[in-house]
């Protein structure tokens, strides 16, 4: 199994993306974390798309509306590509989308294969852990009943064994929801990773690399 787990895009380690799926080629942009915000879902797939290209990959949307009740389709478009790229937004909404067109459980069977790697960023983060309480004082678990038409999901697919807490003391959440969210977990002795907007964890097989900026942990 091959995951590539940062709180914004490649942080500051992407050439540790790059050894891990290998030399430039197709990636497939998932940003379904972002199904709830329908006016800005096209400015943010091409917030991904744009530099992915600039980097030397070929990104193709794959969105996971269009696989409803099609799952096996689904694994089969996803076992084509050496990467995903799985953008941020709201966790509860790509959570249910997971769900809906059982990308969970076809993911479960590719990574297990080692058939692609799995970066994911956020949202595309926190979903890979086991349990998403605690998330929803930054996402809004009302938007996958609007977005989805389904009741949020409180279960991650548990590829990783703890929680993810993105966007430490990070612009991105001025709000400071993250930290306040990470020292919850710290004063709860709750093992977790708190991630920097240049941080990552990666998965490389039986091996778990932290690259976590010491005051975040």
């Amino acid at each position: 199994m091959r995951l590539f787990l940062s709180s914004y895009r490649f942080g500051a380690h992407y050439d540790r993306l790059a050894e891990l799926a290998g030399p430039p080629g197709r990636v497939a942009v998932i940003p379904n974390a972002c199904d709830a915000w329908p006016s800005a879902w096209r400015a943010a797939v091409a917030s991904d798309v744009v530099p992915l290209r600039r980097l030397g990959y070929t990104p193709e949307v794959v969105d996971l509306r269009d696989y409803l009740g099609r799952a096996a389709d689904l694994e089969h478009t996803l076992s084509g590509y050496p990467l995903l790229w799985v953008r941020g937004g709201n966790t509860f909404v790509l959570r249910a989308q997971f769900a809906r067109s059982g990308a969970d459980r076809a993911l479960t069977r590719l990574l297990a294969a080692d058939a692609l790697v799995y970066a994911g960023y956020s949202a595309g983060a926190c979903v890979m852990t086991p349990d998403l309480h605690g998330l929803e004082s930054a996402d809004d678990p009302a938007e996958a009943r609007t977005a989805c038409g389904i009741e949020p999901r409180w279960d991650g697919l548990g590829l990783v064994d703890r929680p993810i807490v993105p966007h430490i003391a990070s612009p991105t959440d001025p709000d400071g929801a993250g930290d306040r969210l990470a020292a919850k977990y710290r004063a709860e002795g709750r093992a977790h990773w708190a991630l920097t907007d240049d941080d990552a964890v990666v998965v490389d097989g039986a091996r778990v690399e932290e690259f976590i900026t010491p005051t975040a942990s």
